[in-house]
């Protein structure tokens, strides 16, 4: 895992998971000064809800299911 992985996911996605906070914390001291940048801005974003911790679901959605019904009861 890189930072720059993890920084460019949780903009695209908007989460941030549990994994990835802990190994953000594990590897914090041997962070660049790029990588503390990239850090900070991902606890600011979190503090300002742009993004939220939870889980990403992976995966391409189905195409093949299709709503055949009316809606009409």
């Amino acid at each position: 895992m890189l930072i720059g992985e993890v920084y460019l996911e949780a903009l695209a996605s908007g989460i941030i998971t549990q994994d990835e906070i802990d190994w953000l914390t594990t590897h914090q001291a041997s962070f660049n000064r790029d990588e503390e940048a990239k850090a900070l801005k991902i606890g600011r974003l979190l503090d300002e809800g742009a993004i939220q911790i939870g889980c990403r679901l992976l995966g391409k959605p189905s195409t093949s299911v299709s709503n055949t019904g009316s809606g009409a009861g």
